[in-house]
Parts: structure tokens; C-alpha cells; sequence
């Protein structure tokens, strides 16, 4: 296999013009699983061939992929890089640098940063920002507030007249508390906003009434049962219902992150659709590896590592996300990556904050999971990239198809790799994955045709960054949505 490593091809990556070929890649097309060869070209596919071998073009760095598998490139659409105001945990080289060495080509981006990001010229400055930093794709959510719908508008657009932005992907409305200062509770507000802005609104969906309320309930509590106990799965479905309410009388396309619970999962089986049902609100949700992964054991194990917003919660949850995710009500896999620094995490419970790493593990876990004959590999490429750039109308995104761009990652289902936090990507360095053999890792991620991140016996477990930061990536261009 080929390997990009030399200080001189890493100076010259920017000259590449995205020209690479891949050959004899058991590649995961629209149509199956086939074994063939890929060319990009200035950062497109432009050849895909299952039947004859393609020859190398003169100055064409070609990859002998004989034995892997090719995907499409990972799409992450929830991530929290703490850029701009916490470098500490994660900027947004750092964290596209560890989205890459999980096969993550593109992120969406929350908006609690420090400050909140709030306003068009915010949007604008982040954009700006990543353009310097990013080695992947990006794009980014305007965060709602009680009293910034003018804002909303400029971003996004109103009824009837939809505005698109390259790199600004939708309204987020935390509708209960969580990491920041980032809260609509308030009806008239919530109305206020669904009724006069265009584009996507995704949710995160408590209810922050029920958990002023059941905070009495685990006062002077210090293990990490209660805090599952607290946010409860009737929480999260109170808020999730207010959402769909609100977009059912808006007309307004709904997006419900991070699904946590069995209850919310069987509410949303007759609602969502990927690509909207005529005369419905167009509704769709995610799940995250961690919530299709642990539950309370682990949490009784792990501790504060597993403490997130909405929480890990049961055996019987897990299994009812796995349902709705095989039978279409969950559209897409996100991670809700979210740093916080180990002294943070070990002050226990109730103070560690909230939030753990995704990126780097999102794609061997859920591999792990098809090598566990739980799902297949076409469905995870379904559920972590095609379905993702169908959920966010991305253009030329989530797909081996000639004419897409050339965003892709190689990966060895065979690889097994033990994770360790000192070999994270992440700034804050752990996973909640430590200790747990993944099957299944990215040998080569691609962007734009250019390689960007490696993974072999030379680099070890960890793997090696192969670009600088701005080198490669750019702002997702979405078809807006009215």
C-alpha cells in the first residue's frame, strides 16, 4: 500500500490539485459492495470502473487498496469544537484533525462557544476562522436565543424565501439546558422563531421545567445513576413532542438530535421520513454511537466519562434505538462530540461537566458493531454519510458516484486496535472507548482528493496527519430549505 509520509510530500499536498487513484478497493457504491478502481480529479470523482483496470495518469499518486474497503466520507453532523473561547478542549484545527483520523470529511458544528454564536457577522468570523484552521469540510449552526430571530432571518432566511449560505447549516434551539448559555424555554419565544425563519431547526430536546423540578429529587446525590434518573426519558419526550407540535403547525423541517430514549423512538416512528411526507412537517433524528453502545453498566463502570446531555441511559433504550434505526425512523449517526478536559471529568458527579469525544471512534465503533453482525457495513455508509448529506440537501456529498466530490476514506475491516487515551487526536486526550477493542479503522482519509490522514504499521495505532492546517477543506454548500 502506498503511504504519504516523506516531509516532502507533505510540503507539496497543496499542490497536488486532488488528483489520486485508488485501485483494487472493495468500493461501497449506491448500487453495492464491488470490487474496482476510483480516480479523482481537482478534488471530483471522475472514473469509477468495476470491470476494467484504470491506468495511472502521469503525476497521479496512486493507492494500492487491495484487501480494504472504500466508503464515502464519514459526515459528522453534531459536533461541539469549543472554537471560538476553549482552545483547552478543542479548536477547529484540533478537531477536524481528529475528525479526520476517524474518516470524518465534513462536521457540522454547534454554536455554545465562548461567545455563543448568535449573530450573521458570528457566523461569518467562524466561517472565516475555519477557512484558516479546518483540514476537513466544515459547516455551522446560528444558535437561537429569545430574542434573536432577526439574526435567524439574515442567516437562514424567511418563509417563502429561503436564504442559503455556504457553511450554514441550520438554526439550533437548545430547549433545555446544556453546556453554554444557549436556552429557549419560553412557548411564545419558541413559536416566534418556528413560525418566522426559514432553513433547518435541529433540537435539543429536554424540558427544562421537568428538570428544575426533578433536581430536588437527586439533591446531595454523587453517583452517576442519578443523573440518567433526573433527565429523564419523559423529559426528553415532553420536549421532543413540543418540538414536532411546533413544527407541525410552522411547517417547519425539524431535525431531533441526539435520540436517547425508547419512549421518543416509538413516538417518532410514524413522523419521520428522510425526504418528508406530502403534507407533514418534514421531520427527521440521530442517534449517537454512545447511546447505540453503552448503557447503565457501562455508566456504573466509566463513571463521569459517560456523563452527557442527554444522558446514557438503559439496556432496554439501546434496544429500542437499534430498532428504529434498522427500520428507518432514525435517519442518520451523529457523535456530539463534546471535550472537556480530564480534570474537569474527574470531579465526579454532579460537577464534571457534561459532553465526551466522538470523532475518532465513531466509525470503528459502529464498524465494530457490523463486525458483531449487528448492522452491515452498506447501512452504516447509509446512516454516517449518505443519509447525513441527504438530511442537510449537501451537494455532491455522501456517495461514490462520479461527479461527487472526492471525499472518501479507506478503511480495514480487519484492524483491530485497543483505544487508548495517549492515542487520541482530541486536545482534551481520552475517549470514553478506552479500554474497549474497536474492529474495523480508517487507513487513509481523503478530502478533496487530497490525503490528509494515514493509519498503518508505520504510524502505529495513532496514525499520522498529513496536511497543515487551512491546507485542505472548505465550506459545505447546502441547498436551502423553505
Amino acid at each position: 500500500m502506498q503511504c504519504f509520509q516523506t516531509k516532502e510530500r507533505k510540503k507539496k499536498v497543496k499542490k497536488m490539485s486532488g488528483n489520486i487513484l485508488i485501485t483494487g478497493a472493495n468500493m461501497v457504491l449506491p448500487s453495492g459492495i464491488q470490487i474496482g478502481d476510483l480516480r479523482i480529479i481537482d478534488g471530483v470523482i471522475s472514473e469509477i470502473s468495476t470491470t476494467e483496470k484504470l491506468e495511472a495518469n502521469d503525476g497521479e499518486h496512486v493507492y494500492d487498496a487491495n484487501g480494504l474497503h472504500l466508503l464515502p466520507g464519514i459526515i459528522d453532523p453534531q459536533v461541539h469544537f469549543r472554537d471560538p473561547g476553549q482552545p483547552e478542549k478543542e479548536d477547529l484545527y484540533t478537531g477536524s484533525r481528529a475528525a479526520a483520523s476517524g474518516g470524518v470529511t465534513s462536521f457540522l458544528d454547534m454554536p455554545n462557544n465562548v461567545p455563543s454564536q448568535t449573530t450573521l457577522q458570528s457566523m461569518y468570523d467562524k466561517l472565516d476562522t475555519a477557512s484558516k484552521k479546518c483540514i476537513t469540510n466544515y459547516g455551522f449552526f446560528i444558535g437561537a436565543t429569545e430574542s434573536n430571530v432577526e439574526e435567524l432571518k439574515k442567516a437562514v432566511g424567511i418563509p417563502g424565501a429561503p436564504v442559503a449560505i455556504p457553511g450554514i447549516c441550520g438554526i439550533k434551539i437548545f430547549m433545555g439546558s446544556s453546556t453554554g448559555d444557549l436556552l429557549v424555554n419560553e412557548s411564545n419565544a419558541l413559536k416566534t422563531i418556528f413560525d418566522n425563519t426559514a432553513g433547518l431547526i435541529a433540537v435539543h430536546a429536554e424540558d427544562e421545567t421537568r428538570m428544575i423540578e426533578r433536581a430536588k429529587m437527586i439533591e446531595g446525590r454523587t453517583d452517576m445513576a442519578a443523573h440518567a434518573e433526573w433527565r429523564d426519558d419523559e423529559t426528553a419526550l415532553i420536549a421532543t413532542k413540543r418540538a414536532v407540535k411546533l413544527a407541525q403547525d410552522s411547517g417547519h423541517r425539524l431535525h431531533v438530535l441526539h435520540l436517547t430514549s425508547g419512549i421518543e423512538a416509538d413516538y417518532l416512528s410514524s413522523l419521520t421520513s428522510l425526504n418528508g411526507k406530502e403534507g407533514e412537517a418534514h421531520i427527521t433524528t440521530e442517534v449517537l454511537p454512545q447511546h447505540l453502545t453503552f448503557d447503565e453498566t457501562d455508566v456504573e463502570k466509566l463513571g463521569t466519562r459517560l456523563k452527557m446531555n442527554p444522558p446514557i441511559r438503559y439496556q432496554r433504550d439501546k434496544q429500542t434505538l437499534w430498532k428504529r434505526l434498522l427500520d428507518g425512523t432514525i435517519a442518520c449517526i451523529a457523535t456530539d462530540h463534546a471535550p472537556h478536559t480530564m480534570e474537569n471529568k474527574l470531579q465526579g458527579f454532579p460537577k464534571a461537566h457534561s459532553g465526551m469525544p466522538g470523532v475518532e471512534t465513531s466509525l470503528p465503533a459502529m464498524l465494530t458493531h457490523v463486525s458483531n453482525g449487528n448492522c452491515t457495513l452498506e447501512q452504516v455508509v447509509k446512516w454516517m454519510s449518505t443519509d447525513v448529506a441527504e438530511c442537510y440537501q449537501m451537494i455532491g456529498k455522501g456517495k461514490l458516484e462520479k461527479g461527487y466530490d472526492g471525499d472518501i476514506v479507506l478503511v480495514d475491516l480487519n484492524k483491530e486496535i485497543l483505544v487508548e487515551d495517549e492515542n487520541t487526536w482530541t486536545t482534551v486526550k481520552w475517549s470514553p472507548f478506552v479500554g474497549r477493542t474497536l474492529v474495523g479503522w480508517p487507513v487513509l482519509t481523503v478530502v478533496d482528493g487530497i490525503p490528509v490522514f494515514e493509519r498503518n504499521d508505520e504510524t502505529g495505532p495513532k496514525g499520522k496527519c498529513l496536511v497543515k492546517a487551512g491546507d485542505v477543506g472548505k465550506a459545505l454548500v447546502m441547498l436551502p430549505w423553505d
